[in-house]
C-alpha cells in the first residue's frame, strides 16, 4: 500500500479518537519538523521541536508509521502523542542520547535512576495514545556490577512521569526497556488502558510502577516482565491511595500484584480485581524464578501505612506462593536526610475469590512482627492446590519443616521466599489482631506432613468452612501456639488425621463449634487443659 494512502488513513484513525474526550484537533506530524523514520536516523530533535511547537497551542503530535529512532523526549502540558498502528518509538542504544532529569521531588530512586525516554515532570494533560509501538531496546545497556546503587546507574526507564496531572497511557504496546517499564511517581488522576507490555531485556524489568500516585485506574492490560508486573510502590513520602486496577492479564518470574518494596508514604484505599496470573512466556529468568515468586503480595517494611485494600477475582496458576502478606522493619529511609521510618501500619485488608492452581509447596504467609500487629485481615471462598515439589531445595513438607523455628527477618527484603518452607503447607499466620478466613480449601499433591493452617502469637482469629487435605502423619489440620479468642467452626479435614486442632503455647478462649471431625482421631490435643470449648462437632 502507498505510504501517503497508509498516513491518510492513520491520520482518519486519530481523529476519530477524538470523540474519546482526547486533545482539540491541531495536529503536529513528526515528519514536518524533519524526522526520517528509517530507524537509523536518530529523529530526537525533530520528535521534541514538534512537541515543544504542540505545546504552544495544545494539541497531538503525530508519528505516521515508520521507525523512529530515538533518545530523550521530554513531555509539555496538553500534548498529546499519538502512535499509530505501524509506527515504532526505538531507544537509542547510546546513553549519550538520553538527558539526566532529577526530580525535584526527593525520592530513593534519585541516587541512581536519572535518564528515561519519555519524562514529564509537573506538566498536565499529557497522553502517549496509539496502537503502535515502543521500544526501549533495552538489552543494550550492560549491568556491570552488583553494587549499589551503581548497578541500577545508566539504564533508562521508557515513561517516567513526576508530579503530572491527567495522564493517559492507552493502547500502546510498551517493549524491552533497560530499567522499569514506566513509573509514574506522584501523578494525580492516571487512567491506564489497554496498553500491552512485553519486559525481559534486562535487570529490574517490571511492568508498570505506581509510585505515591493518587486518583489512578488501571484497566484491560496484558504484561509479562522479568520483574515484578503490577508494581505499586511509595519511594517519596506520598501515599499511593485511591486506585482500581480490574481487567488485567499478568505474568511476572517475580511478583504478579505487589506493594511495598519501598513504603515510605504507603498504601491506602487500593481496588484490585478481575486478574489472571498465569506463567511467563520467556523462559530466559533474568531476576526470580520461572513460574514466578508470587501471585499477590502485599507488603509495608519502610514505614507508611498499608489499610483499605480489597483484592477479588484473581486466578492464580503457577508462582511459588499464591499469597503473602507482610509487615517488616526494614525501616529504610527515602533519602539520607530524613529520619529513621517507625513500623509501619498494615490493616484493613479483604482478598475474596481467589483460585490458584500448579503454585509451590512453600506455603502462604500473613506476618507482622512482635509487638506489631498485622490487624483486621478477611479471607474469604480461596481454593488453592499446590504442587508436588515445588520447593526451593528437596520434597516437600517434612517433619523438620512443619517444627521450624521461625526468625523473625524483619528487617529483610519482603519476599514470600524468604522464610523458605513455611510451618504449614497453607496458611502461616503470626503476629495478627482480627483475622477470619471463610470458605477456604486447601490441597496438594504428593507427601506433606505439615498443618494445613498454623497460627503462632494471634488474636481474634475466626476460621469457619476451613476444608484442607492432610497427611495421616500430621500432628493436626490445624495447629494453634499463644493465641487467644479464636473460634473455628464448620470446617473439616478432607483427609485422616490424627488430631483436628492441636494448641501450644500460652493459648486462651478457643471454641471449637459445629466442625466434622470424623477424619481425625482426637477432636483437639491441648496442652491448656481448661482453654478449649468443643460443641456439637460431629463425630
Amino acid at each position: 500500500m502507498n505510504m501517503g494512502i497508509v498516513k491518510i488513513i492513520c491520520l482518519l484513525l486519530w481523529s476519530s479518537s477524538l470523540a474519546l474526550g482526547q486533545q482539540n484537533s491541531n495536529v503536529f506530524d513528526v515528519t514536518t519538523f524533519g524526522a526520517r523514520g528509517n530507524g537509523t536516523t536518530l529523529d530526537s530533535k525533530a520528535i521534541q521541536s514538534a512537541v515543544n511547537a504542540c505545546s504552544e497551542k495544545g494539541g497531538t503530535v503525530f508519528f505516521p508509521p515508520g521507525k523512529y529512532l530515538t533518545g530523550s523526549i521530554v513531555l509539555a502540558s496538553n500534548v498529546d502523542l499519538y502512535i499509530p498502528r505501524g509506527a515504532v518509538i526505538l531507544g537509542s542504544t547510546e546513553l549519550k542520547d538520553y538527558q539526566e532529569c532529577v526530580p525535584q521531588l526527593k525520592s530513593y530512586n534519585d541516587a541512581f535512576l536519572r535518564h528515561s525516554l519519555f519524562y514529564a515532570e509537573g506538566k498536565e494533560n499529557i497522553s502517549i495514545r496509539g496502537e503502535g509501538t515502543i521500544d526501549g531496546q533495552g538489552s543494550a545497556f550492560k549491568v556491570t556490577t552488583t553494587k549499589k546503587p551503581d548497578r541500577y546507574r545508566n539504564r533508562p526507564y521508557v515513561i517516567r512521569f513526576v508530579q503530572c496531572k491527567n495522564v493517559r497511557i492507552e493502547n500502546v504496546t510498551l517493549q524491552n526497556s533497560a530499567m522499569w517499564m514506566q513509573q509514574y511517581l506522584a501523578c494525580e488522576d492516571l487512567f491506564i488502558r489497554g496498553i500491552k507490555v512485553f519486559n525481559h531485556a534486562n535487570k529490574n524489568n517490571d511492568m508498570i510502577d505506581i509510585d505515591g500516585c493518587k486518583n489512578v485506574v488501571m484497566s484491560d492490560c496484558i504484561g509479562d516482565s522479568d520483574d515484578d508486573a503490577i508494581t505499586l510502590k511509595s519511594t517519596s513520602p506520598h501515599i499511593t491511595e485511591n486506585v482500581v486496577i480490574t481487567n488485567c492479564i499478568v505474568s511476572s518470574h517475580c511478583n504478579a500484584i505487589k506493594t511495598g518494596t519501598e513504603s515510605t508514604g504507603g498504601f491506602r484505599n487500593i481496588s484490585i480485581s478481575n486478574i489472571i496470573v498465569k506463567p511467563s512466556a520467556a523462559d530466559l529468568v533474568i531476576t526470580g524464578q520461572r513460574n514466578g515468586i508470587s501471585g499477590i503480595t502485599l507488603a509495608t517494611v519502610d514505614g507508611g501505612i498499608l489499610e483499605g485494600i480489597t483484592i477479588s477475582n484473581i486466578r492464580i496458576d503457577g508462582p511459588q506462593v499464591p499469597i503473602f502478606l507482610r509487615l517488616g522493619n526494614r525501616a529504610r529511609k527515602h533519602i539520607e536526610s530524613a529520619p529513621t521510618p517507625n513500623v509501619g501500619v498494615f490493616r484493613n485488608v479483604k482478598i475474596t475469590d481467589v483460585l490458584a492452581t500448579n503454585v509451590g509447596s512453600i506455603g502462604c504467609s500473613i506476618s507482622g512482627i512482635p509487638n506489631n500487629y498485622v490487624e483486621d485481615i478477611s479471607l474469604s471462598n480461596i481454593k488453592i492446590l499446590f504442587a508436588a515439589g515445588r520447593r526451593l531445595d528437596s520434597e516437600s513438607g517434612t517433619n523438620a519443616d512443619a517444627t521450624k523455628e521461625m526468625p523473625e527477618n524483619e528487617d529483610h527484603y519482603p519476599e514470600g521466599t524468604g522464610w523458605g518452607m513455611l510451618p504449614a503447607y497453607g496458611f502461616y499466620i503470626r503476629h495478627v489482631k482480627g483475622i477470619s478466613l471463610n470458605n477456604i480449601e486447601l490441597k496438594y499433591q504428593g507427601k506433606d506432613v505439615r498443618p494445613a493452617l498454623v497460627a503462632d502469637d494471634v488474636e481474634e482469629m475466626n476460621v469457619s468452612e476451613f476444608r484442607a487435605q492432610v497427611d495421616s502423619s500430621a500432628l493436626s489440620l490445624i495447629l494453634l501456639k499463644n493465641v487467644n479468642d479464636v473460634v473455628v467452626q464448620s470446617s473439616k479435614a478432607l483427609s485422616p488425621v490424627q488430631t483436628f486442632v492441636a494448641v501450644h503455647g500460652k493459648s486462651s478462649a478457643i471454641a471449637l463449634i459445629a466442625n466434622d471431625t470424623r477424619n481425625a482421631k482426637q477432636v483437639f490435643h491441648s496442652e491448656v487443659p481448661h482453654g478449649v470449648k468443643t460443641e456439637a462437632n460431629l463425630r
